[in-house]
């Protein structure tokens, strides 16, 4: 007898999760370098934390730009392969058959 056998593999999920930890140990070493730097120099208390928000908000927007462009690209470069593909299927059905059954 076959069972169906549900399982949950979470690799589907590693992208993100890569992005999600790359990009917060980015903004952390990042950020606190800045504070470092700025706290070197003898600055005053309130420079040290207007420099340290200013650094958060820039490099949350970097990121947030950055994710918008490789989704956007991503997008894109899918949207020019389904088109490319209806394409053939339109003018080689035969062709487009047999490499779907290869």
């Amino acid at each position: 007898m076959s069972r169906l056998h549900a399982e949950n593999h979470l690799v589907s999920r590693v992208g993100w999760l890569r992005a999600a930890v790359l990009g917060a140990n980015d903004g952390i070493v990042s950020t606190a370098s800045l504070i470092v730097g700025v706290a070197a120099a003898n600055a005053a208390a309130s420079n040290v934390l207007v420099a340290g928000v200013a650094g958060l908000v820039a490099g949350a927007m970097s990121m947030a730009a950055g994710e918008y462009v490789s989704v956007s690209s991503q997008s894109d470069t899918e949207q020019a392969d389904l088109a490319r593909e209806k394409g053939e299927l339109a003018t080689q059905p035969d062709f487009e058959r047999q490499e779907l059954a290869e």
